[in-house]
């Protein structure tokens, strides 16, 4: 593939909404490097319950933050993530992690830990990055050459999340995401919100396959553009 303008894009939204599906595809497609950052929060709150961290004393979450060493490849069609060399992408998708990252990532001193660690990555991406999560626009990359935000209506991302975690209950599923919707875009620190100019695609009524389509489109354009 012929090397094209390097190109920063932020991806954000809430859960359900498509990002990761659409952020690795279109990473892969258009030869940029990829960065779950949910992926990063789920790493260093899986560290705090394994290590015995009273999830509900910020303090002890702010004391332990800069302890354990969190690596993330950025192959679209591979993305790895480590925590002191231990392959976690497996246990940090489980459920006690999904209930407690919340708690975790509002934590100031947590955020600036991993925001760090955000920037550094994607300034040492050559060709570009597709960055996803919650706050990349407004607060890790607010230099982003394109900002996404992907939205969908809390019913369509409760039966797309129960499908992913196979036979979850959909009603469920819909109060939980609910619940964190309303943790993050709350919290005092880079909470969950639209930048200003950020383009906003609404995936309710899309497919995945369109999603994609859509935001390989507008990255093309930002790139002839440049």
């Amino acid at each position: 593939m012929e090397s094209a303008t390097p190109v920063i894009v932020a991806i954000d939204g809430p859960a359900g909404t498509g990002k990761s599906s659409t952020s690795k595809a279109v990473a892969a497609q258009l030869g940029l490097s990829y960065l779950d950052t949910g992926a990063q929060y789920r790493a260093i709150t899986w560290w705090m319950v394994n290590n015995g961290i009273d999830i509900d004393d910020p303090a002890a979450i702010a004391a332990a933050a800069g302890k354990p060493e969190i690596v993330s490849g950025t192959d679209p069609t591979g993305p790895t993530i480590t925590v002191d060399g231990v392959d976690v992408s497996g246990p940090i998708r489980t459920q006690e992690v999904s209930s407690k990252v919340s708690a975790v990532s509002a934590v100031p001193e947590v955020r600036a830990r991993i925001t760090e660690l955000q920037r550094s990555i994607a300034a040492s991406a050559a060709d570009g990055v597709v960055v996803e999560g919650r706050d990349i626009g407004t607060t890790v990359l607010p230099d982003a050459d394109l900002k996404i935000f992907l939205t969908a209506s809390p019913e369509a991302r409760a039966a797309r999340r129960s499908g992913e975690l196979k036979g979850a209950d959909v009603h469920s599923t819909r109060e939980a995401l609910i619940k964190r919707d309303a943790a993050d875009s709350s919290r005092k620190t880079s909470p969950l919100a639209k930048a200003d100019d950020a383009v906003e695609v609404d995936t309710t009524e899309l497919t995945l396959a369109q999603v994609i389509e859509c935001v390989v489109t507008l990255v093309e354009e930002k790139r002839a553009g440049k």
